[in-house]
């Protein structure tokens, strides 16, 4: 029986097991608004096209599932585009589904056309413009087995008009026959022998694991991994929820905004075992004087990752969870460790702390939301010092309970982030964290929100700056604030606007009353916080300076 392509590319989406898509519609995709219109697909309206990509991005991380997302061609395909590169710099599963001029206009600079699949070239593992029909079933499938295969990460597909309204068979195409691209799971006998042998000659190991742990669902041995070796444990960004936050070998986040232990420890280590990371600047500041004294282990699936930032004397390329197994096979448990207990006592003697002064402190924000919740939610945040703070003073016990960019760093990723990841966790308290500017570029999706009955509950910490960056021009440019401080509107008002719930805290007492009656209301909850406005995050690596050096 024939089938449009919107059709067609609707029963492919089943097929793969989507249940729900972020998109708006437009002129270029309006044959899959039709298809979509009897579909047994959720769609979720949001109000911009990068709310859209953001939200997908989050259902993903969350779930673990790829996140979809749709637009229409030119401004709605380019709309997308932050949100594409956010996911492929953080390995993100989607699929990013936009509508194109119909074929017979390509590159005629026509009305909302835009070469979206040149834009995308360097921010997706890979993108296709379809351009007969029946080629559409196979392209979905490729698409999403490349997106969710090996180190995941964005694919996008681009639908021309007359692809989407023509006529074809519907057939599945079967298993994906890809020439070029393989997946090495299984790492090399001989680079686990290597490995085994340099953990067991070490006295003072140091794991440092990222994102690659939880995408590759190796939480599970990286903990055994910890407890074999009694070695601290120090993860990125966005490994946070790899290991558990509150164990006592967890050193928490390493690099410029890392916890001093953690640094200490990797600059005084005779072992660093990188699992699933990349080694970016923000964890490896001054590069040559990054963990100094230590045989490097690099374990990721990466190949392209395997020394390219920092010198790695032992890499093992393979899935994280397969080669941790090879590894822990091999291995005797340490019954104890004079290293172990020199970073017990690094803990003790240089804590994560802040000085009361009687006004609204973040710090204090963040450690009353954990106690109200006590882990028991997922947590999205946006980009700048709230989202230090959330890194630093919430402990993540799970993988896939703290969502934010890493890589690209985007403000506005958070809201929408959280409403797909309440999309994706419905019987879940969700709490995005964002500060006034951040929050300020999408809070448009305050309407989804309220629309769709996502109770996602938001604290703004509030500074009337853009934090990040007057903290860097406090201490590195004389206090000059240039444009950076930043004026909003009521955010209780514009909750209520919308019909969502709004609040406003000023006092620490007020803060743990104010959650507990927030998770109790079954709709969106915006909590404004005004804070100490010059608070700034700390301990801080200056620009330049190895990650034993630090301010605070």
């Amino acid at each position: 029986m024939n089938k449009t392509g919107a059709q067609i590319l609707v029963e492919s989406l089943l097929a793969e097991g989507v249940d729900t898509i972020f998109g708006y519609p437009g002129g270029a995709v309006l044959p899959i608004y039709d298809a979509l219109y009897d579909a047994d697909l959720r769609h979720i309206l949001t109000r911009h096209e990068q709310g859209a990509a953001h939200a997908a991005d989050g259902y993903a991380r969350a779930s673990g599932k790829p996140g979809v997302c749709l637009a229409t061609s030119g401004p709605g395909a380019t709309n997308l585009v932050t949100g594409i590169a956010n996911a492929y710099m953080d390995s993100v599963p989607m699929v990013a589904i936009t509508g194109q001029v119909p074929t017979s206009l390509l590159g005629r600079d026509s009305f909302q056309e835009a070469d979206i699949t040149g834009i995308t070239l360097p921010i997706t593992k890979h993108n296709y413009l379809v351009k007969d029909v029946k080629d559409l079933a196979r392209t979905v499938r490729e698409a999403f087995y490349i997106a969710t295969t090996g180190r995941p990460g964005p694919v996008l597909i681009d639908i021309p008009r007359d692809v989407s309204a023509g006529m074809a068979e519907y057939e599945d195409p079967g298993p994906v026959q890809l020439p070029g691209y393989h997946i090495k799971l299984e790492p090399d006998p001989e680079q686990v022998t290597r490995a085994v042998r340099a953990i067991e000659e070490s006295e003072r190991p140091v794991i440092y694991a990222g994102g690659g742990v939880i995408n590759g669902g190796a939480h599970e041995e990286l903990l055994r991994l910890a407890e074999m070796l009694l070695a601290p444990v120090a993860t990125t960004l966005m490994g946070l929820g790899g290991f558990p936050g509150n164990h006592p070998l967890s050193v928490g986040m390493l690099g410029m905004h890392g916890s001093k232990y953690a640094n200490y420890a990797v600059c005084e280590c005779d072992l660093l075992i990188g699992v699933g990371v990349r080694f970016d600047d923000r964890v490896t500041s001054k590069i040559e004087e990054f963990a100094p004294n230590a045989t490097v282990i690099h374990i990721d699936i990466d190949p392209a990752e395997i020394g390219k930032n920092v010198g790695v004397d032992i890499p093992v390329v393979g899935d994280v969870r397969c080669s941790l197994r090879k590894i822990i096979e091999r291995l005797q448990p340490r019954l104890e460790s004079r290293w172990r207990d020199k970073i017990f006592n690094w803990k003790k003697e240089y804590p994560i702390e802040y000085v009361e002064n009687g006004r609204l402190k973040p710090q204090e924000v963040i450690q009353e939301i954990y106690n109200v919740t006590r882990g028991n939610v997922r947590v999205a945040t946006d980009v700048g010092q709230h989202q230090m703070w959330a890194a630093h003073y919430y402990s993540y016990d799970r993988p896939r309970t703290f969502i934010t960019s890493g890589g690209l760093g985007t403000m506005g990723f958070g809201f929408p982030a959280a409403l797909g990841v309440q999309v994706a966790c419905p019987d879940e308290n969700v709490v995005c964290i964002s500060g006034d500017g951040s929050f300020q570029m999408n809070s448009q999706e305050l309407a989804t929100a309220v629309h769709y009955n996502l109770p996602v509950k938001v604290a703004i910490i509030n500074n009337g700056y853009l934090g990040m960056v007057r903290q860097w021009q406090e201490l590195f440019y004389n206090r000059r604030y240039a444009y950076t401080e930043i004026t909003g509107p009521d955010f209780v008002k514009l909750a209520e606007a919308y019909g969502a719930a709004g609040m406003r805290v000023t006092k620490k007492s007020e803060i743990r009353e104010a959650m507990e009656e927030a998770l109790r209301i079954p709709k969106p909850v915006v909590i404004d916080f005004p804070i100490e406005r010059e608070e700034n995050v700390l301990p801080m690596v200056p620009p330049g300076e190895p990650i034993n050096k630090m301010l605070g």
